[in-house]
């Protein structure tokens, strides 16, 4: 039975009530995600320009590390990244025990999620730039410009506009990968809404609340997108009037 009451009691150890455990949960989804967000971004942009280049031994590396880093779950690069990995980079492990261990989950949280979504975010900017006309590249070249100029003023600003929709999804789907966090202990949301189910067996009234802050932010990230969409939108491509 559903008691809704149960959010305004206590955790065990008195310091505050469940309903401020999952916000305090949020919270560190919030921060994990932000910061995922912005190493993917920039790090799957680069890799995404990288493939689409004549240099063939960078496209090799580009498409080695997008491989890599598909076809491995992310639980296991969890995994990896925070008890594997140290014990074979000494200076990584001497910060991990000179760190706040809530500190080095969430470095490695970022670093294993912003790296796992920057593989699926440079395979959907190397196609958005493929997809364009080679006219336009040729362009950017007969004014002058250079191959980084090109990228930069005139295929990533259509790049981006063009793939725009599976980006949104990418976001939304980095706020759901968080809830993988909790495997190495960071005290996410997917982690207290857990620990309120095992220590109250209140599971109904956690999830339920857990699915609802989830939704919420998913759902918010969906229409900021939207929004970006709309506002950058070109006549002919996509979402833009003709």
């Amino acid at each position: 039975m559903l008691d809704l009451g149960i959010f305004s009691q206590n955790t065990p150890d008195g310091d505050t009530t469940w309903a401020m455990s999952l916000l305090s949960g949020l919270e560190f989804t919030l921060i994990l995600v932000a910061l995922a967000w912005i190493v993917a971004m920039v790090l799957g942009t680069l890799l995404g320009i990288v493939r689409t280049t004549n240099k063939r031994w960078a496209v090799a590396l580009g498409d080695a590390y997008v491989e890599l880093f598909r076809n491995i779950p992310l639980l296991v690069q969890f995994f990896l990244w925070y008890f594997v990995i140290p014990e074979f980079i000494p200076p990584l492990k001497r910060l991990a025990v000179a760190m706040d261990p809530t500190q080095f989950q969430l470095l490695t949280s970022v670093v294993c999620l912003g790296l796992f979504t920057s593989a699926r975010i440079a395979e959907q900017v190397k196609s958005g730039i493929l997809s364009l006309p080679r006219g336009q590249r040729m362009a950017g070249y007969a004014m002058g410009l250079t191959q980084g100029q090109t990228y930069r003023y005139v295929l990533l600003p259509m790049a981006f506009r063009i793939v725009m929709p599976p980006l949104t999804s990418e976001s939304m789907n980095l706020v759901k990968n968080s809830a993988v966090a909790y495997s190495i202990g960071l005290t996410e949301l997917f982690f207290r809404t857990r620990e309120m189910g095992e220590m109250t067996f209140q599971y109904f009234a956690a999830f339920g609340a857990a699915t609802l802050l989830y939704m919420t932010v998913a759902f918010s990230i969906n229409r900021v997108f939207a929004w970006v969409e709309r506002a950058v939108a070109v006549p002919g491509y996509l979402g833009g009037k003709s």
